[in-house]
């Protein structure tokens, strides 16, 4: 018997727990560069992509789809679902709204990265933080949510390329041709980019030194939110070398353009470590792409916290309630 946990199921373990679920892998001992690269399958109208992780007593796996042109039609342009089983006996145990738990440990990955330097940025900013996030989609609302779950957040700047309404969660919409966006990032503490861009939105000479830089829009090689002025400038931080090296276009590119050293990168798992100091006098890139261990990581935690939990019937049986029925069949389709 397994149990479907569906968008509000995953949503109920919130941003704080997600954070401190990331970081327990990593404190014992998980090394990511020993994960499974995702499968990447080029299909007609987008791609599909498989993420199998294994740990401890758990393996899960996460199939998920990216299709561009659903964005026109009115659909969602990522859709998921995840796997979560028992490794010993390799029996499934839940199935979770892919879609959710990525919206939530995206955003958890790169605060628990950071978190130490936030921290420290509070301190400074008795008033609150100030952010300049690129992008109004899942991740960028995410990411306020998630920093303020953890500091307290003064001022919200959204760009989007046309601008548009405020989001609930901003405190201002600019068009990124807003002359005025270039004295909100020079005042930035965090900077967020949550973007489809496949050039630099950021100008990174304007980057203040102290500010973080969270950019999770790219897990393709030949796409860039940053660019290389950046890059240089700062300690960059990554879930793990080897999947920036195959992934992460903003550290390829920067690589190939000469302005960054491979083995400059701080993965999450020596950063956490205590091995290395990040410098405060230069800015903290977050790069991420995505891994398998992240969604097994939060999706434990989901399951292991309970949420609203429905069981499945085995092939056969009765379903005892309708929304069981709907959810044994396809995981809802929520925003991510």
């Amino acid at each position: 018997m397994s149990v479907v946990l569906d968008a509000e199921d995953v949503f109920a373990l919130g941003p704080v727990a997600a954070v401190s679920a990331i970081r327990a892998v990593l404190a014992d001992g998980f090394d990511p560069d020993g994960d499974v690269p995702r499968a990447v399958l080029h299909l007609a109208n987008g791609q599909g992509l498989l993420m199998p992780a294994e740990a401890g007593d758990w393996f899960g796996v996460k199939v998920a789809t990216v299709a561009p042109g659903n964005t026109a039609r009115g659909l969602h342009r990522i859709n998921a679902t995840y796997i979560l089983h028992d490794s010993a006996t390799l029996t499934p145990l839940a199935l979770l709204d892919g879609v959710a738990l990525t919206a939530l440990r995206t955003p958890a990955v790169t605060v628990a990265a950071c978190l130490d330097r936030l921290r420290t940025l509070a301190v400074c900013r008795t008033d609150g933080l100030r952010l300049v996030v690129f992008g109004t989609g899942p991740q960028g609302e995410g990411h306020v949510r998630t920093i303020g779950a953890h500091t307290p957040v003064a001022d919200v700047t959204a760009v989007t390329r046309r601008g548009g309404a405020r989001p609930a969660w901003a405190d201002r919409h600019l068009a990124a041709d807003d002359p005025s966006i270039r004295d909100r990032v020079r005042g930035a503490d965090v900077v967020v980019t949550a973007t489809s861009a496949r050039e630099p939105v950021v100008d990174g000479r304007l980057v203040p030194d102290a500010a973080i830089v969270l950019a999770v829009g790219s897990h393709e090689p030949s796409a860039r939110e940053l660019d290389s002025t950046l890059m240089a400038r700062a300690t960059v931080v990554v879930e793990s070398r080897d999947a920036a090296l195959r992934e992460a276009g903003d550290v390829l590119l920067a690589v190939k353009e000469g302005e960054l050293q491979e083995d400059s990168l701080v993965t999450m798992a020596h950063l956490l470590g205590s091995r290395v100091a990040v410098p405060c006098d230069r800015p903290m890139v977050v790069k991420t792409t995505g891994m398998a261990w992240e969604d097994l990581a939060v999706a434990v935690a989901v399951y292991q916290q309970g949420g609203r939990r429905v069981t499945c019937a085995p092939a056969g049986g009765p379903v005892p309630h309708a929304r069981e029925s709907v959810g044994c069949a396809s995981v809802s389709r929520h925003s991510p």
